[in-house]
């Protein structure tokens, strides 16, 4: 039976294959045979490639889903011609901003794939530093949800007060660690395959390093570094990037403990040069094959894919209204403007272009834009706009040297309870409705916020900020011009 079974789910694996096939370009075909080439050396030859494993990292985004298409086209090629094929971990991070819409591409992709059932390929999710089987359906659970609310409130409170709010940042920490983790689990894996251009690499690393400063970790230079030191890069950060702001019995390990490789052998593979061809020829296999379907947030894939355009706008629009001193509107322009560049120089579609500049609604009457931004945020990450406005002033760290800008500007009210709150964020007696304010304000609990009085300036790295200066000028998403010259 065993024999039989075999032998019918091998021609399911081939019909998949040759279907997946007709929907490749000659010029997709050839990379295909270059990817596999490429396999077999890392692996030592074709003769190695069955105990060869691989780990794709996937988001349900527009890029991850076609490289995911393109590795199974590889697997099942190799399975066609000899008598194994390599290992494949599909792994995915449940992070707060993750949308319905992605996790139903990787459900749909999965399934057009026949990756569910095949003792070949693990389909894995993260979720609070646990290790499990994915779950379309599982929502991320409400530890781990309120875990990345507060790393995502204290990660963007590390920075000085004038500067450009990259709300975003602790995305860049957590992708980290989830990266050298799940490489890790359950006897590792020998490389990890990533398709991410030069420049996008270099802009996850840039992320990266600004993010370890605010988490006050030591980190290795990474503004020259590309993916081929990913990993030992990820290994000199060490295996906590959270462990400034938690105490050793708050600190959540790893799981399922003992499942961990000590030490690591990856390495990364990068098959950029394998992604051929323009984005619009690839739709057919996106939409009719994987089932791809496009929302808001994965309309437009910046170098940035955890960014939601309608929040960045309105994080730009409250920047230059409550720390610049112009008016919202002038901030979401800046921000639209600098998108609508940066689409085109890509040679995005002009429908494109036009369907998500009409997602922003008439800018003069921009209260459409502050909803969909606030029920996102209130959705996404459980902030409201009074923790959001507290966020951009970053009142608390060093001291509370900003408190009482912050107080003066947003909570005049609360300037008699100056000498209060300086108590309570040293740890000390203070009222009750001084520490229910705090909580309140900051969305963040008093001993967190503690922590945070607790911890100095953050002084970016001048080689990062260079770096930052000498990027393409389509490098980023959503940074606008206005808000680079600010930074220098």
């Amino acid at each position: 039976m065993s024999t039989i079974h075999d032998q019918a789910m091998n021609y399911v694996y081939q019909q998949v294959l040759q279907r997946l096939l007709s929907f490749f370009s000659r010029a997709e075909r050839t990379a295909l045979q270059l990817l596999i080439q490429r396999l077999a050396v890392a692996a030592g030859g074709m003769e190695n490639i069955g105990h060869f494993k691989v780990l794709v990292n996937q988001s349900g985004s527009r890029d991850s889903c076609y490289t995911l298409a393109l590795l199974r086209a590889a697997q099942l090629s190799i399975a066609g011609r000899s008598p194994a094929t390599f290992q494949l971990r599909v792994a995915t991070l449940r992070w707060n901003g993750n949308s319905e819409t992605s996790l139903q591409n990787m459900h749909r992709s999965y399934s057009a794939l026949f990756l569910y059932d095949d003792p070949r390929v693990e389909l894995v999710m993260v979720d609070h530093r646990e290790v499990m089987p994915f779950d379309h359906q599982a929502p991320i659970g409400e530890a781990g949800r309120e875990t990345n609310r507060i790393n995502l409130l204290l990660i963007g409170h590390r920075r000085a007060w004038n500067e450009p709010l990259e709300l975003w940042d602790d995305a860049y920490l957590a992708t980290a660690e989830f990266y050298g983790q799940v490489a890790r689990w359950n006897n590792g894996v020998d490389a990890m395959i990533g398709s991410e251009s030069a420049r996008r690499q270099r802009h996850f690393l840039d992320g990266l390093e600004r993010a370890t400063h605010k988490a006050a970790i030591a980190a290795p230079q990474m503004s020259t570094a590309g993916f081929e030191m990913l990993f030992p890069l990820l290994d000199g950060l060490g295996g906590d990037y959270y462990r400034e702001f938690y105490s050793d019995e708050e600190r959540v390990t790893w799981r399922p403990e003992g499942h961990f490789e000590a030490c690591r052998r990856t390495s990364f593979i990068n098959i950029n040069d394998m992604i051929v061809g323009k984005l619009e020829e690839r739709w057919p296999l996106l939409s009719d094959f994987l089932g791809f379907q496009a929302d808001d947030v994965t309309l437009y894939q910046g170098d940035d894919e955890h960014v939601e355009p309608v929040v960045a706008a309105h994080l730009r629009g409250l920047q230059a209204q409550f720390i610049e001193g112009r008016t919202y509107e002038a901030g979401v322009s800046d921000y639209l403007t600098s998108l609508l560049i940066t689409m085109r120089q890509k040679q995005v579609p002009e429908p494109v272009c036009e369907q998500l500049l009409a997602s922003f609604g008439d800018l003069q009457a921009p209260e459409h834009l502050r909803l969909q931004a606030a029920n996102a945020l209130q959705a996404n990450f459980e902030l409201n706009e009074i923790q959001l406005t507290c966020l951009l002033f970053a009142p608390f760290i060093n001291a509370g040297a900003g408190l009482e800008r912050f107080l003066r500007n947003c909570h005049p009210g609360m300037l008699v309870a100056l000498p209060d709150l300086h108590r309570a964020m040293q740890g000390l007696h203070a009222p009750e409705q001084v520490l229910k304010w705090l909580t309140d304000v900051s969305g963040l609990p008093v001993r967190m916020v503690v922590r945070l009085y607790a911890m100095g300036p953050v002084r970016m790295p001048e080689s990062s900020e260079g770096a930052a200066q000498n990027e393409n000028e389509d490098d980023t998403l959503a940074e606008p011009p206005a808000d680079r010259s600010a930074e220098g």
